[in-house]
């Protein structure tokens, strides 16, 4: 799967589960019952014990787009792709990161916060970012960055909830991550997937009824600072680019 590729994908999907747990085991079952209610993007933070096993193992289904997350290094990443990560999530914007994902041959989605950070990565490469933590403003404060900088391709994964997903891609969001809010805490300390199965449904159902358009396969593309063919943003017309 090309960078392209998995940029596009998100951006149909709308919404990534993004697993970080203390516990292996409860961790896959966590992950397994948000995959049962839709799930197709999913993420596990490498602080998850396990978690290149957990990649490797939901990588090999064939039918999910599969991201490591926390990665801060280049032997993180190294050990994230050789398991099966098609993208990999920082926290903060690092240059080396994005530049070894782009040799990796796969998408870096590093984090930012301010306007300036998420332009920064933007022109190191990043060809989407992930918007941590959340600004106070929330999705007002999206679409107001947008307005000047469409060019990018913004993904809230802090203070998106059920009832708010929506505001979020309506915003101008390329998709929305969810994690404390889908794998509650209480949850997975009495190991209570049920309730995640059916918390990921009622998410999952606020993120398609949004409305919030999305970008259609073979959709036109551009290139980013890195040469990567990507999909052009759907809040930028294509006669501006």
């Amino acid at each position: 799967m090309t960078v392209a590729e998995v940029v596009e994908r998100l951006g149909r999907e709308r919404a990534t589960a993004i697993l970080r747990c203390s516990d292996a085991e409860v961790g896959a079952e966590a992950m397994s019952a948000a995959i049962r209610a839709g799930f197709r993007v999913v993420e596990v933070t490498l602080t998850t014990p396990g978690a290149c096993e957990l990649i490797g193992d939901l990588a090999r289904r064939g039918d999910l787009l599969v991201g490591a997350g926390t990665v801060l290094t280049r032997e993180d990443a190294q050990r994230a792709v050789e398991a099966g990560a098609r993208f990999l999530v920082s926290p903060v914007t690092d240059v080396d990161i994005i530049a070894a994902a782009a040799s990796l041959g796969v998408a870096a989605m590093p984090g930012g916060h301010t306007p300036t950070e998420l332009l920064a990565a933007h022109r190191a490469g990043a060809p989407f970012v992930k918007l941590f933590p959340a600004p106070a403003g929330g999705p007002a404060w999206l679409r107001s960055v947008l307005a000047p900088l469409p060019l990018l391709r913004v993904v809230p994964t802090n203070g998106v909830d059920e009832g708010n997903a929506g505001e979020w891609l309506a915003a101008g969001a390329w998709a929305v991550g969810l994690a404390a809010v889908l794998f509650a805490p209480e949850d997975l300390a009495n190991r209570r997937y049920e309730r995640i199965e059916e918390r990921a449904g009622r998410l999952l159902a606020a993120v398609r009824s949004s409305g919030a358009s999305q970008p259609a396969a073979g959709s036109t593309t551009t290139s980013n600072t890195l040469g990567q063919s990507l999909p052009v943003s759907r809040n930028v017309p294509v006669s501006g680019r």
